[in-house]
């Protein structure tokens, strides 16, 4: 049981464990907690997406489908290794199931129970990652893959203070469903067992600077620290427009400050409107916040 990881600590722990990463644009705000609990965590389900190509299925897993609004998971697996993250905090991936075994989770039993019930909400207390496979058993899993989903699933044992044990399929929760195929559960969580017997990687040191957290990003009136350091800047760089503060929250005072700087690299009209695109954002030079 563990508060969930934000989403600077996730993405250090999967670096951490040499998982290459994409962040998709908005992921770090992505979620599902307006519409229920998320946390205590308690471990991880693995699926497989029953599509094919990573575009299609990153998109779909982003943005959902007209019964099941997005986000589907937290990272999206690719064939060849690449973690591609996607939500942080409640997603639509578990769904209802057993409670028993969400118990046994939490005590790391070796065995666990038959789900033959669907009693507990488990968007509540797992991360979910989807691995891209058509789950028909004849769908291959590339060693390079199945390398990734590994150091993923032992990326988040390691930062919470699991095991092996804390890992499970999507079959193992409910009896509803038959994910992942093509491999067993019981050879999958060795393999995590074996890697966390490894020494972890020295932690590396936190970017320099903020990295641009996408367009619709800021159209969203977001509140966060990233807000509050990129008005520094702009105050720093003589492009204040602000009347008090900068704050967190992004304000019309933040986009006539940002229009400013635009303005000052020599962007022009709708191009000058005040909305954060990635090469203005990389010339501020925002410092990195956790």
């Amino acid at each position: 049981m563990a508060t969930p990881l934000s989403a600077d600590a996730l993405v250090s722990a999967l670096r951490n464990e040499g998982v290459t990463l994409v962040e998709h644009a908005g992921w770090r705000t992505h979620n599902r907690n307006g519409r229920g609990g998320w946390g205590p965590v308690n471990g991880v389900i693995v699926h497989h997406t029953v599509t094919s190509g990573t575009s299609t299925s990153v998109s779909m897993c982003f943005n959902g489908r007209s019964d099941l609004p997005g986000p589907l998971c937290h990272g999206v697996i690719a064939k060849d290794g690449t973690v591609h993250l996607v939500g942080n905090g409640r997603a639509n991936h578990a769904g209802r199931g057993d409670g028993d075994v969400l118990r046994a989770v939490v005590a790391e039993r070796a065995t666990l129970p038959a789900p033959d019930r669907d009693d507990t909400d488990g968007n509540v207390h797992f991360y979910g990652f989807e691995c891209v496979n058509l789950g028909d058993g004849k769908d291959p899993w590339p060693a390079v893959q199945l390398d990734a989903m590994v150091r993923a699933a032992a990326a988040l044992c390691r930062a919470h203070g699991w095991s092996a044990r804390s890992v499970i399929g999507h079959k193992e929760w409910t009896a509803t469903k038959i994910d992942p195929r093509g491999f067993a559960m019981a050879d999958f969580r060795a393999r995590v067992a074996a890697r966390l017997g490894t020494k972890p990687p020295a932690t590396p040191r936190p970017p320099a600077h903020q990295p641009f957290p996408g367009a619709a990003w800021f159209t969203k009136g977001p509140t966060s620290p990233v807000v509050t350091a990129m008005g520094r800047r702009l105050v720093a760089v003589g492009c204040s427009a602000y009347a008090t503060g900068p704050g967190p929250r992004w304000t019309d005072a933040d986009r006539a400050s940002y229009a400013r700087w635009q303005r000052r690299l020599g962007y022009t009209g709708a191009a000058a409107d005040g909305w954060p695109g990635p090469t203005s954002w990389a010339a501020l030079k925002v410092p990195y916040s956790s």
